[in-house]
C-alpha cells in the first residue's frame, strides 16, 4: 500500500466523521468534566488520608 492511497483512505474516513459529528447526545461535556474533576478529588482525598505520617 503506497503512502497516496493510505492518504486517500485517511481523508475519507475523516470527511465521514463529519457528518455524524463525533458526540452522543446524551453526553454533555461540562457534566463530564465535573464528574471527573470530582472523582480526581475523591481519590487526591483517600490519598491524603493514607499519608498522615508525612
Amino acid at each position: 500500500m503506497s503512502f497516496h492511497s493510505t492518504a486517500a483512505q485517511l481523508v475519507t474516513l475523516a470527511a465521514e466523521g463529519e457528518e455524524h459529528g463525533g458526540n452522543h447526545a446524551s453526553l454533555s461535556p461540562y457534566l463530564t468534566g465535573i464528574g471527573a474533576f470530582a472523582v480526581l478529588m475523591l481519590l487526591l482525598w483517600i490519598t491524603t488520608r493514607f499519608n498522615r505520617d508525612r
